[in-house]
């Protein structure tokens, strides 16, 4: 919004800030990384019984993603498992990570089902490509 922000002011220390303003961004998106219409392709894929059917799905549905979903979840996600890597410091293991950004970065377009079954769901998918990034996105 044309602001100017000064990062080197002091309360930009404090990950908190950081990283709830990360989380305010996507979760203020008109439309979620996630697009819309990818939100019951992404469930339906990750109920999936057979893990190998389970994740080549993931995979082809990250990558039919538009360019621009495409490209900021692989950065996203590279960063997440960064923090990841970190998870004896910072506590944010995989599932901590997932319960924290799968509702943030994939939600239907209404919220008239099971809320609480979506949020399994979305957790889920969110820990399936965290510990599947490198093969989802090879580098």
């Amino acid at each position: 919004a044309d602001e100017h922000l000064d990062l080197d002011d002091g309360h930009w220390e404090d990950i908190h800030v950081v990283t709830g303003a990360l989380k305010l961004f996507f979760r203020e998106l008109t439309e979620p990384l996630v697009p819309f219409s990818h939100f019951d392709k992404f469930i339906a894929a990750i109920k999936m019984q057979d893990p190998t059917r389970r994740g080549r799905c993931v995979r082809d549905l990250v990558f039919s993603l538009p360019p621009a979903h495409h490209d900021t979840m692989r950065v996203l996600f590279r960063h997440l498992c960064r923090v990841i890597e970190y998870k004896e410091e910072n506590r944010m293991s995989v599932q901590s990570i997932a319960i924290v950004f799968g509702p943030t970065l994939l939600r239907p377009a209404s919220e008239e089902g099971n809320m609480a079954m979506h949020m399994v769901f979305q957790t889920q998918v969110v820990e399936h490509i965290l510990n599947q990034y490198s093969h989802i996105f090879p580098d």
